[in-house]
Parts: C-alpha cells; structure tokens; sequence
C-alpha cells in the first residue's frame, strides 16, 4: 500500500468508525477507539516501509503532491499525534460520556482519524487550493471536535468562539490567496518563488496578500495579534481535543508557514525583508503575550494554553531565522525539531490532567494540590512534562529553545532574542508553580489513591523517557527530520 492510499484508507476509516457508532451503539467506545489506533499504526507501519521505495500517484494527484524528507515527517508527525489523542479519549472515556448528549462519543473517536488525513495532505501540498483545501477539513472537524461535550456550558462557548473566529480567519486567508494569484499568476509554491525574481511583479499588492494570508495562518499556529480565542477554546474543548489542537493542528499550520516562507524569502526576492519582519515582529509580541499572561493563570489548561502561545513564537523565530549555522540547520528542520520536542510532553501533561478528572479532580492547580499522594507516578510524569517545557537542562525541551535562541544570536536579532528570554523565564516561574503545586498541600487531606492500567502506564513512561532521552541524545530526532530519502513518486495513468 502506499503513502497516498494510506491517507486515503484513514480517511475511510474514520468515515466508517462515525457510521459504525450511530448505527451500532451498543459496540464499546473503548473498541472503536482501538481500531482506530491500529488503523492509524498500520498507516505508520506504511509510511516507514515506503520512505525509501517508489510511491506511485494517481495521474489527478500527483501535480499538487509531493514528498520530501520535510512531508514525511509531518506525516508521521501526524500519526503520532493521533494515535496518542485516540489513547487521551479511552483514558477520558467515563469524563466525556458524561458530559455527551446521548452518552456516546463515537465521533469523538473517528473525526480525529479525518483530521490526520487532512494534515497529512497539508504536508504533501504544493498549491495554496490544496492547502485551504486540506486546512478546512482539518479545521471543520476541529469545530465538531471542541464543541463535542455538550453538555458542558465552557465546550459549548469554545466551540462557538472557534467557528465565529475560525470562519472569519478562513475569509481572510481566501482573500490573501486571490491577492497572491494576482500579483504573481501562480498558487504553487514553485511558481510564486519564480514571479518574485521578476521585477514587474507588483510589489505593493503582493504585500497586502501576504500579510492577509499570514495573519489568516496566524490564527491556525495561535501567533499575536490573532491568539486571543486560545485560551477560552483550551480551557472549554475536552482534554484529547486541547491536546490535538495544540499540537497537531500548530504543527498542521507552521508546515504551510514552512513551506510559503520558503518560496518567499529567498535571494534577490522582493519582499524577503519584508517578510522577515513581520515574522520577527509578530515573533516578539507572541512569546510576550503567551508568556505574562500566564503567569497570572490559575486553571492548568489555560496556563497550557498561553504556553502554547508563547512556543508559537518561538517557531515564528526559527522561520525568520531561516535556520541556525550554528548546527547546520535550515529553517524547516528548526521548526519540526521544535514540534517534534513539543510532541512528547504536550501529550504527556494532557494524560495527566486526563486521569485527574476522571477521579474527580478539575483542572485548576487547587484541584491538583497535593497529587503526589494520590499518584506518585502522575505527580512524577507532570513533573518531567513541565521541566521540559520550560526548557530546563536535560530535557528535550531545553534543546529545541537552544537551537531557536542559538539562531537568533547568530542573526544578531537581539530585540527578539531578549524578548524570548524574558518568555523562558516566565515560563520557569508558571511551570515550576504548577510542579510545586503537586508536591504541596495539607498533609491532614486525605486523598484516594489513582489506579493507571498497566498499559497506560507503559505508554506515560515511555513519553517520559523520550522527553529524557531525546533532550541527552537528540540525534534520532534529528535524522528522522533531515535523513530520511524523500521517496520517488510515480505516476499511475
């Protein structure tokens, strides 16, 4: 089976997994969900056997296709994702039913299989109609995904900020493509990289295209001034879904940034400068609007969502550094090295907070005072999610800010260098608040003790692990974004 057929299967089967939960209620979530992840795993077990082989193509998709070593691992960044967010909704299972209409939530388990098909197309496209195309059948699912308990008055207000929002951003993009189509002729990648080397090009109406179509992707990555709907829509979504939409359907938008970033800033180009600075810009106020306010926050969740934010602006650094001398990086591998750091205690924290509510505990830090009691083990892997995400040594998270920073001093882009240090040490004091948090608390309280399954256990240790591990031996990480051979694509006619 191929790459393509296999994105074609997973879309297959999420649409099957859908029909299968409205028509067969009786069968377990539990079930379907496990189905799910051995559909996404077999999509994974392809992927990795065709890396290096020759991929065929059907004739109407192979010109607005492609696979380099960039598109490959976003596809397998894709399944990674959803295999872990399908495991996040077993874990949430009792949570989730509860606050569902009519008690089930098999959707909730088939939508994510459509969302990592339509991510996956993203990091294959070469046209900007195959991106929006590809970007709305993320983000429709996405709507159905936050809004989904709807029993719960916070998913309900999320879900409807994220469509009035989503929508609104949705039209801006559109409109920066046609601005774009008619500066430069083209809506391939190739093709506009070509019209900027040609001076008739109108360089005032391409501006205005891309600083619609990079403020209309600003809202898909959560990057200022277009982040205010983050922490409302974190906060409200079910846990699995905050999980998803921080870090699948980021990593979904910087792979076009990657990509249109590409074709733009290159030599002897007419707007590189430009565009430079408005990522440097939008870079600095990001990581500073992401980081202050959390400090002030007291649900874990929109803590996590400010986060989000903040490391938004990180990767809008990388971008505008175009890659780091310093390590013979480009800038598409900064980006993924950062995203694939993200990946592993991202989840990791969200599997905790998933557990806590499912023995009745919230999501503010009062509710989590005192877990090391309950779960020496939860408190141990909240423990090593938040160290890395504030970037403490060690970690894997300490690498992929390493790596940014290095690159902007290299630049010599002081300004926004200084603002993303100020950005790291804000998140050391809100990060390690909530890590005191869990050690903290009234030793008279008595606290019932959580129970994990032996394979939940397994899989929360081994992201731990790979948080440790990575951070001290990043080189896996490293090859599986730059050394792995792009695969040869054919035609089938």
């Amino acid at each position: 089976m191929s790459i393509f057929s296999s994105e074609v299967f997973l879309a297959v089967l999420g649409i099957a997994l859908v029909l299968v939960s409205v028509f067969f209620p009786k069968i377990p979530t539990r079930t379907l969900a496990w189905i799910g992840i051995a559909g996404v795993l077999a999509s994974l077990a392809c992927l990795l056997g065709a890396s290096a082989a020759e991929t065929s193509l059907p004739a109407f998709v192979a010109p607005y296709y492609s696979l380099d070593s960039h598109s490959l691992f976003y596809k397998g960044f894709a399944l990674v994702i959803t295999a872990l967010v399908l495991w996040l909704i077993t874990e949430s299972e009792k949570t989730l039913v509860n606050y569902s209409l009519d008690g089930q939530i098999g959707e909730l388990v088939g939508l994510p299989l459509i969302v990592c098909t339509g991510m996956m197309w993203i990091a294959s496209a070469r046209d900007l109609i195959t991106v929006f195309t590809a970007l709305e059948l993320v983000t429709v699912s996405f709507y159905v995904l936050v809004a989904y308990t709807r029993k719960s008055a916070l998913s309900l207000e999320a879900g409807v900020k994220y469509l009035i929002l989503g929508a609104a951003a949705t039209g801006v993009l559109v409109y920066g493509i046609a601005w774009i189509y008619g500066a430069t002729g083209s809506l391939t990648f190739e093709g506009i990289s070509a019209s900027l080397r040609d001076p008739s090009t109108g360089k005032g109406t391409l501006l205005f295209g891309i600083v619609l179509l990079l403020a209309g992707l600003g809202f898909k990555v959560a990057a200022a001034p277009f982040h205010m709907w983050v922490p409302d829509v974190y906060q409200g979504a079910p846990a699995p879904v905050t999980a998803f939409l921080s870090v699948g359907s980021k990593a979904s938008g910087f792979i076009i940034l990657t990509r249109l970033v590409d074709s733009l800033v290159i030599s002897s180009t007419l707007v590189s400068v430009e565009v430079i600075n408005l990522l440097l810009i939008s870079a600095a106020i990001t990581m500073i609007l992401g980081s202050l306010p959390a400090i002030f926050q007291t649900s874990v969740k929109r803590l996590l969502a400010y986060s989000s934010i903040s490391h938004a602006g990180f990767l809008l650094l990388a971008l505008a550094c175009r890659g780091s001398t310093r390590f013979d990086l480009a800038a598409g591998d900064v980006v993924a090295f950062y995203l694939g750091t993200y990946l592993p205690m991202t989840v990791l924290a969200f599997f905790v907070l998933c557990v806590a509510r499912r023995h009745g505990r919230g999501d503010s830090l009062e509710d989590l005072r005192g877990l090391a009691r309950s779960s020496p083990l939860l408190a141990l892997l909240m423990t090593v999610a938040m160290a890395s995400l504030a970037g403490l040594p060690l970690t894997v998270g300490f690498l992929g800010k390493m790596m940014v920073l290095m690159a902007g001093v290299d630049r010599g882009y002081w300004g926004v260098v200084g603002c993303a240090v100020l950005s790291a040490a804000a998140g050391f004091y809100y990060y390690f608040r909530v890590i005191l948090t869990l050690y903290s608390g009234d030793n008279s309280q008595t606290s019932e003790p959580i129970q994990l399954s032996l394979l939940s256990r397994v899989i929360a240790i081994l992201l731990a692990a790979a948080v440790i591990i990575t951070g001290i031996y990043p080189r896996p990480l490293q090859r599986a974004i730059s050394g792995a051979p792009a695969a040869a694509l054919t035609t089938q006619r």
